[in-house]
């Protein structure tokens, strides 16, 4: 049987962040625009499809100072502190205690099954996460939710931010140590931004002996939509997305061996 190394994002991929992190992130923004500014989601997306903002505090004060730029105001000059955007942002997706979490977080949506993993295991199909999202919360739902036990999990405090590769880059190496596998399988990184794709085209540069493909997962806030889903799926492939799909689940075995043999 022919063995796929299968990397997931997580956030819009394995859990559905429409009600948590970007409700965070436009809390963010409006709190420090002082009301002035709420972003809504295709504010958001706008932003994110520039494929360098997969950091949602960076991409929230980012937010913050195209606002002001907007009106005539130049960041250099703004009283903008980073670290309490960062904090004020985490109060809201974690809550106001840290030892018992009661934001956002709680309220997260799954996208996948156990059963789904279960199901690319035995269709020999080798398979971890790598995400931007600080392990902590990455392990919410990985491990409390889904009741993974130990998954190989690249996270924010383990790798540069996408689109570096160097992420993906460790979590096959783990992968591969894990599982005592060749070197050079084909690897497969399913993500719902233009950041994640780019990840994929920019492991192909620097690794260029072995198949990357990217796959796009088009979240669940552009879903009943269509003309909003559209565009968004145009965008992933635009940036190198050799497949879209409406749900991860939708990436079967079976349609993973389609796209390595195509």
């Amino acid at each position: 049987m022919n063995r796929v190394i299968v990397v997931f994002d997580i956030d819009g991929v394995v859990r559905d962040v429409s009600g948590s992190y970007r409700r965070a992130i436009a809390d963010a923004v409006e709190h420090f625009t002082a009301g002035a500014f709420r972003p809504n989601s295709l504010d958001i997306d706008s932003l994110k499809s520039e494929g360098v903002w997969n950091n949602d505090w960076q991409a929230s004060f980012e937010l913050v100072c195209r606002y002001f730029e907007g009106i005539g105001r130049s960041r250099n000059e703004l009283a903008l502190n980073y670290d309490e955007l960062v904090a004020f942002f985490q109060s809201r997706y974690r809550g106001p205690d840290e030892k018992n979490w009661t934001g956002y977080i709680c309220s997260e949506p799954l996208l996948l099954s156990p059963a789904y993993l279960e199901n690319l295991t035995v269709g020999g199909i080798f398979w971890g996460f790598f995400s931007g999202a600080m392990r902590d919360e990455a392990a919410y739902v990985l491990s409390g939710k889904l009741s993974l036990n130990s998954p190989v999990l690249v996270a924010m405090e383990d790798a540069p931010g996408k689109p570096d590769p160097a992420g993906l880059f460790a979590a096959i190496e783990q992968l591969e140590n894990l599982h005592g596998l060749e070197k050079n399988l084909p690897v497969i990184y399913a993500g719902d931004t233009v950041a994640d794709i780019y990840t994929v085209v920019n492991a192909r540069e620097v690794q260029p002996n072995r198949v990357w493909l990217g796959t796009g997962i088009l979240p669940p806030h552009v879903l009943d939509d269509s003309v909003r889903c559209d565009a968004y799926a145009a965008a992933l492939k635009t940036a190198g997305a050799a497949a879209v799909f409406r749900n991860v689940e939708e990436l079967t075995a079976a349609r993973i061996r389609e796209l390595v043999s195509c």
